[in-house]
């Protein structure tokens, strides 16, 4: 069904053709900033009257008297230099609220045009312990997935794992020297890192140390059994640490490649690239040359005949279009990336790839000391360790609020709590945004976070135990009071503010929307009693908790966070 932005669109199309305009820019219909002005409002005219040269406010004048939205609320109103604003009646609003109610998806349209689309996030390197700097990553491109899902997209999530580096020439010469196999038994992460950091220090030391780390790597590369056997035992515990995370993120891949499965792939790429002109060769490397880029080349082979990045990300780019031929592939990858992902798309429209590629790029996570969020000796924080710090506040909260619940119970709400004030506390803000990490601020039941978006949620669910019989959506809505009315036209955009979250790829304006509505949420319980009203009264209000119920958990999930039916 159409949002009401969209039957307003229509509408104002129907008037331009009556007066006789024909645009160039579309129309564009708006929730209006003060709702004093209205519901919703256009600036068509002060775009057309530049074209036509007229005046914007004549013309606007012009165009709200050819509106029909007579069965959609009152008479448009021309404001300031040519605005025109529209309010909803309440007829209408009943009417619409109705329809979103018995809509499984309240109200949201499938795109017209579905797309195949790979969103690549998180891609942590094997033998180091996912840490918070995997955060944005890994929640941001969950809820542009879940997005993209939830409008009609076909989504295939890929974890491109580092998991082929000079790195393992280290971790393989350590292992071998400096092993400890109940550490490796008890903290198989720690130990590898441990390993790494040994072999890394006497490296430094002892130049005899980093040839051996130098020949092992090679060895590995050249397919040794032996350092082909510790490769693959080092990658295993690391899938199976990551994919402990993602269970508790809720959070799931339809691919996880490493680089290591293109490795074999790209010398005969190499060769290609060379073949059509692509790449070429310069001081013994094989780049790409790109000026409009930059002055740096792409190296997609060293001079010593070793791969990097760009070798491997063009290959992987290969595989994707002959396996999934995808129309997009979206790349959740930290800003500093900008200059490798512009040369990356560079070099596939040299090689006349036809496809929409987006590096959605995002900011950093800093400690309450404005710095990057940093262990006190100076390291990342682990991801695991975090996850699991948010959910034991998260119930030490619980159990302050509801010292009666079950412990089962309570370990349940205080992990969904938990986890969803961390992922909240990344989807609020603008992904370019560095946000401080402030473990007061997330999971307060106060102001712009998940615990208090799902306390909301649970506050809705509570009136319907206390029902003597089932809710049945009421066939008459009636909507008397401010606060209805108000509560009913926030639920009406929910339909127009999912499909925007992928226009610049800003869950936040979803995150941001669920606020309002929760804050409109409960100016309507308090103002507006539920269980006490009468007749079609106590049924409309009925009909609102249980469509704000729904959008509100919609709207989280579509975020990835979970919401508990009681705190």
């Amino acid at each position: 069904m159409p949002t009401p932005a969209e039957i307003l669109q229509e509408r104002l199309s129907d008037a331009l053709q009556l007066l006789g305009f024909h645009p160039i820019a579309p129309i564009q219909v708006a929730p209006t900033a003060d709702p004093i002005h209205g519901d919703y409002q256009t600036n068509i005219a002060m775009l057309l009257a530049k074209e036509v040269r007229g005046n914007p406010r004549d013309l606007a004048s012009r165009i709200a008297e050819k509106t029909n939205v007579g069965d959609i609320g009152d008479p448009p109103e021309v404001a300031g230099p040519g605005f025109i604003n529209f309010r909803l009646g309440v007829e209408f609003l009943a009417r619409e609220v109705g329809a979103i109610a018995r809509d499984s998806k309240l109200g949201v349209q499938a795109v017209p045009q579905p797309k195949k689309l790979i969103v690549e996030f998180s891609s942590p390197n094997i033998a180091k312990p996912m840490h918070v700097g995997h955060i944005r990553s890994t929640i941001l491109g969950d809820a542009i997935a879940r997005v993209a899902r939830f409008v009609g997209h076909q989504v295939i999530t890929d974890n491109h794992l580092g998991d082929w580096g000079t790195q393992f020439g280290k971790v393989i010469y350590a292992w071998k020297h400096y092993r400890e196999d109940g550490a490796l038994e008890s903290d198989p992460m720690g130990e590898l890192v441990r390993l790494y950091r040994e072999a890394d220090t006497r490296a430094k030391e002892d130049p005899s140390v980093l040839e051996e780390c130098r020949l092992e790597l090679v060895k590995l590369q050249q397919g040794d059994p032996e350092n082909l056997e510790i490769w693959q035992r080092c990658a295993g515990l690391s899938r199976a640490e990551f994919s402990t995370i993602y269970e508790m993120l809720g959070i799931r891949f339809d691919e996880q490649l490493g680089e290591s499965f293109y490795h074999p792939e790209l010398p005969g790429m190499v060769e290609r690239l060379l073949a059509k002109g692509v790449a070429t060769e310069s001081q013994g490397a094989i780049v790409i040359f790109d000026t409009e880029i930059s002055e740096t080349p792409f190296i997609i082979r060293k001079s010593d005949g070793g791969f990097g990045y760009a070798s491997t990300d063009i290959a992987t780019l290969e595989y994707r279009m002959q396996k999934w031929n995808p129309d997009g592939i979206w790349y959740v990858v930290g800003a500093p990336q900008q200059l490798h992902f512009r040369q990356l798309f560079g070099a596939a429209r040299r090689l006349g790839y036809q496809v929409d590629l987006e590096h959605i790029a995002f900011g950093s996570i800093l400690g309450e000391d404005r710095k990057l969020m940093r262990t006190r000796s100076g390291e990342s924080v682990p991801l695991r360790e975090l996850l699991q710090e948010a959910i034991d506040r998260a119930g030490k909260l619980v159990d302050e609020k509801n010292p009666a619940l079950p412990k089962e119970d309570a370990a349940e709400i205080a992990k969904i709590v938990g986890l969803g004030a961390v992922k909240y506390a990344e989807l609020s803000q603008h992904r370019m945004t560095d946000y401080v990490f402030s473990w007061s601020k997330m999971l307060s039941f106060q102001g712009n976070t998940a615990p208090y978006l799902q306390n909301a949620y649970v506050r809705s669910r509570a009136i319907f135990r206390k029902l003597d019989q089932a809710f049945e959506l009421p066939g008459t809505i009636v909507l008397t009071e401010p606060a209805e009315r108000t509560l009913a036209k926030k639920t009406l955009r929910f339909a127009e503010v999912v499909p925007s979250v992928l226009d610049g790829f800003k869950p936040n304006v979803l995150a941001n929307f669920l606020f309002e509505l929760a804050a409109d949420y409960h100016v309507f319980y308090e103002q507006c009693p539920v269980l006490t009203a009468e007749g079609s009264a106590k049924a409309s209000r009925l009909l609102l908790c249980d469509l704000f119920a729904r959008t509100i958990k919609t709207g989280l999930e579509l975020l990835g966070i979970a919401v508990p039916e009681r705190m």
